[in-house]
């Protein structure tokens, strides 16, 4: 199969914010999420015990919970992206070892969960419309 240069171009850009969004949370910069999602997206954490709501509302539910971990890392992987036209869903995995400090004693907090993303096309490029967790495991020292 040969791919078309607007396919490869829009697979790149996909590729980039779904390392854009990992970048975001990681160093805790909830206004970079603004660029990574539209402004009437539905983003769902439930499965990962978070909650489901809209981009402003998942801004302040991350910098509050996350404040608990001052490191994490988001590793996302092996992502399935199927394109149609000026729409795409995508399915990545994310291993996701986070840091926190329990009675000064730092441990490690490790999640793995699946994404799976619906994008649309903009006019400032790819963006995810909703984001949902699917939950593999969760390893809590």
């Amino acid at each position: 199969m040969t791919a078309s240069v607007q396919e490869l171009s829009d697979r790149l850009e996909i590729d980039d914010l779904l390392v854009a969004y990992a970048h975001a949370v990681d160093r805790h910069r909830w206004d970079d999420l603004d660029d990574v999602f539209t402004a009437d997206a539905v983003i769902d954490y439930r499965a990962m015990g978070g909650i489901r709501g809209t981009l402003p509302e998942i801004k302040r539910f991350l910098d509050t919970s996350m404040a608990a971990f001052p490191r994490s890392h988001h590793l996302i992987a092996s992502s399935r992206v199927e394109l149609a036209g000026d729409t795409a869903t995508a399915v990545s995995m994310c291993h996701n070892p986070m840091v926190r400090e329990v009675d000064g004693v730092e441990d490690v907090m490790t999640c793995a969960l699946w994404y799976h993303d619906d994008l649309v096309r903009t006019d400032r490029g790819w963006r995810m419309s909703s984001r949902t967790t699917e939950r593999v495991a969760i390893q809590n020292p």
